[in-house]
């Protein structure tokens, strides 16, 4: 079995590893005005493609390993993991996690939050 190796990181990298993570991070503030009752994740979603698009990232879950859409929209009972879609309509009194990984230079900003739906 090989040993593993620690890889240092230059303070450049660690710099643009930390400009993915604020992406992120600013990409789930854009988002959480969308969540409320009426509007469905795959509207969450392709708000999330667009923004990530027009800051100079791409969607990194879009396409890994076959998924279909750009973040992970989990309700309720769904513990991760959740295809966002047409058909799924946020209701008063759910909870969403949002999970998004916008990926910057070469560099993943990977974060989620949990929200709580209209009142």
């Amino acid at each position: 079995m090989a040993a593993e190796r620690i890889v240092l990181l230059s303070s450049r990298e660690i710099a643009k590893m930390r400009l993915a993570g604020r992406l992120a991070t600013a990409l789930l503030d854009h988002l959480e005005p969308m969540v409320k009752p009426g509007v469905s994740t795959l509207e969450i979603n392709d708000e999330a493609e667009r923004w990530t698009k027009e800051h100079g990232a791409i969607s990194a879950p879009l396409g890994y390993q076959g998924f279909p859409k750009s973040i992970c929209t989990s309700i309720n009972e769904v513990v991760c993991h959740g295809i966002p879609n047409g058909k799924q309509i946020l209701k008063d009194g759910d909870i969403i996690n949002i999970d998004v990984t916008p990926k910057l230079d070469g560099y993943h900003g990977d974060t989620s939050r949990t929200f709580f739906v209209g009142t």
